[in-house]
């Protein structure tokens, strides 16, 4: 699903016919003089740039399974360069009438996709956005309060916390890479913590963490949970999780926040994020005045529930044509491409653990691998892992190094150099048996 594409001449021709339909609505127009246009010096610089974006990895292909790249599907590319026909802002509903509508309705389904009837929510830039929003909120219920996460958390939270200047701790993890109760327990005790946020599904390994022991232990303290699922938060619809994980994301319903990025799984171009807040009452947060922005109507403007101001309308017209083709829906296309995801992750990781060759970590909880080379030494194994990271690029296999503690892998050492794999295009089922070929050649020639 992520990889289909139409092809250049049938994208061209519909977006020309979406074109056209557009400037139908605008047709009783006056005629106005258009502004001179060289179409061979356009030519000439898209040709320069087309050469320029050669100097990238194939993000869109299989064989890349580096980062968190996903080629945006085809419906969404085309309706996002349809809005810029018109280039919507949606900050205040004079700037992008209908884009705002399309906004809602996306964010919308988003909420509904965790279970929530009612719900305040808007897109944003992307996660780091959406969870500085998130945090904002924390902070003005909890003045003062400090923010603990897992140690495998995001950076982001930390860095955000330093921001808002909110004191930030983070809390240990188990050897799954997930946030320990106990540990998270002993913390709460200690008092003074105000905000909780759960990670489903970590940026390093995919980790899940344990939510429903999270969302226990801030009742008994009176923490506020933010569950940050901007990795993860779209394998709610997915129908083969392992229990730890599937009693997580059946829980994230009971959060007080949650962050999402369509950008990542929902098949959306970069950035777009989402923040959904439970308790539509803390809008009264984001409330100001900007009369030159808000003349011409008594209705909701996004502009007064975001901190950010000019956001791309394009965003939401992309994501609301995305989820009109696919429905979040459990069982449907778009959860049994997440499930592909999954089932290749469990693949690769069988066969890593099958092979002498390699230390792979815990079975992964979503569609995330990591590696580490079989070696005497935590030194020669961190070595000849940044040897096949170089080996695997040249077969054209596009993988990440991670440093990760080197209690995931067994080893008694603090921290390794592993290989990492994101698989999350439905196309690496079919593929995981020749990125393990490669592997097995990439691993030979770094000796």
């Amino acid at each position: 699903m992520s990889g289909a594409d139409l092809g250049a001449e049938e994208s061209a021709a519909q977006l020309r016919a979406a074109v056209e339909r557009l400037a139908d609505g605008f047709e009783s127009l006056p005629s106005a003089d258009a502004r001179s246009v060289d179409s061979g010096e356009i030519r000439r610089i898209l040709d320069e740039t087309a050469s320029r974006l050669h100097d990238n990895f194939p993000y869109f292909h299989p064989l890349y399974a580096g980062q968190m790249l996903k080629p945006p599907h085809p419906v969404a590319r085309l309706a996002y360069a349809l809005s810029l026909w018109i280039n919507p802002n949606n900050h205040a509903l004079d700037g992008g009438r209908a884009s705002s509508a399309m906004e809602r309705e996306a964010v919308a389904a988003l909420a509904t996709m965790f279970g929530w009837d009612t719900h305040l929510g808007h897109l944003c830039g992307g996660g780091t956005m959406a969870n500085l929003e998130a945090l904002w909120v924390a902070r003005e219920l909890h003045p003062g309060a400090v923010v603990v996460a897992s140690s495998q958390a995001h950076y982001t939270h930390s860095r955000i916390s330093a921001v808002l200047g909110m004191p930030f701790e983070p809390v240990e993890c188990d050897r799954r890479g997930r946030m320990d109760a106990d540990a998270l327990e002993a913390r709460l005790a200690r008092g003074g913590v105000g905000t909780i946020v759960a990670t489903l599904g970590t940026t390093a390994t995919g980790s899940v963490d344990p939510l429903p022991e999270i969302l226990g232990l801030a009742r008994l303290h009176g923490a506020r949970v933010h569950a940050d699922a901007a990795y993860g938060g779209y394998f709610t619809l997915a129908g083969n999780l392992e229990p730890p994980a599937r009693r997580a994301f059946d829980a994230i319903g009971q959060a007080d926040s949650i962050v999402i990025d369509p950008h990542k799984h929902g098949l959306q171009p970069y950035g777009c994020g989402c923040v959904l807040f439970r308790d539509p009452s803390v809008g009264r947060f984001y409330k100001h005045d900007s009369p030159y922005t808000y003349f011409s109507s008594a209705e909701l403007h996004l502009g007064e529930i975001s901190l950010e101001c000019s956001r791309p309308g394009a965003s939401a017209v992309a994501l609301w044509a995305t989820q009109r083709l696919f429905p979040l829906m459990r069982g449907g296309t778009f959860a049994r491409g997440l499930e592909a995801s999954r089932e290749a992750a469990r693949a690769l990781h069988a066969d890593l653990a099958a092979d002498a060759r390699w230390t792979p970590a815990f079975e992964p909880e979503l569609d995330i691998v990591v590696w580490a080379v079989r070696e005497k030494t935590p030194a020669e194994s961190s070595a000849r892992a940044r040897r096949v990271f170089r080996e695997a690029a040249k077969r054209d296999l596009h993988l990440a190094l991670a440093e990760l503690p080197g209690v995931f892998f067994g080893l008694d050492t603090e921290r390794v150099t592993c290989l990492r794999s994101v698989l999350m295009k439905p196309e690496h089922r079919e593929w995981e048996p020749r990125i393990r070929q490669i592997l097995a050649e990439a691993c030979d020639a770094a000796r």
